[in-house]
């Protein structure tokens, strides 16, 4: 069975529409004003676990409020040792990000917030766990080289779908969790909704 309602996704994320447009749904793009993760973040006071999930939630309800049916909302954030890292505003904080991360292992943990009416009907989160092997200043220095302000877009300044793979020894999780949509349990949930409207 496939779903086939109409999805409008809280994000600005080019990979997230890319995933969901692959999968076959039928979505448009509202991403949020930039004060409203921004001052989500701010006010958050739980568990870093669950910040990504209280991010997602609150772009939905932005957009929910604007727009009817069906409304996701979807964030990231990249966890080592307690500390929660933020996307690499200049090339020294992307040099010190991947310095800080070389040689250990972090988590990536997505959350997903699934909107209905302006009310949230369901929300995910997922983790995955990534190990950079030991990297020398002339590694990080090549990569970013590399890469260019695309270091600038993501957390821990790396995709792991582009030349940032060439950075890790050990990658454990789901692919789409890592890539910041934890895509199957988001179809299935959608496909029961799809069954119990037909009933």
């Amino acid at each position: 069975m496939w779903f086939d309602e109409p999805l409008t996704l809280a994000s600005g994320s080019e990979t997230r529409r890319a995933i969901l447009h692959a999968a076959g749904l039928n979505i448009a793009v509202a991403p949020p004003r930039a004060d409203i993760e921004r001052r989500a973040k701010a006010e958050y006071s739980g568990p870093p676990e669950f910040l990504p999930q209280a991010l997602a939630a609150a772009k939905a309800a932005a957009i929910a409020a604007e727009k009817t049916g069906l409304v996701l909302g979807a964030d990231q954030i990249l966890l080592h040792e307690g500390r929660v890292f933020d996307k690499p505003r200049s090339r020294l904080d992307a040099v010190a990000a991947l310095r800080d991360l070389s040689g250990s292992r972090h988590q990536l943990i997505s959350g997903l917030s699934l909107w209905r009416d302006n009310k949230e009907i369901w929300s995910y989160s997922e983790r995955a766990g990534l190990t950079i092997r030991q990297l020398t200043a002339e590694d990080i220095e090549a990569y970013l080289d590399r890469v260019g302000d695309k270091a600038f877009t993501s957390v821990g300044a790396y995709q792991v779908e582009g030349p940032g793979i060439q950075l890790f020894d050990a990658i454990d999780g789901d692919h789409f969790t890592i890539l910041g949509l934890p895509l199957l349990p988001l179809l299935a949930f959608l496909r029961r909704q799809a069954a119990e409207a037909k009933r």
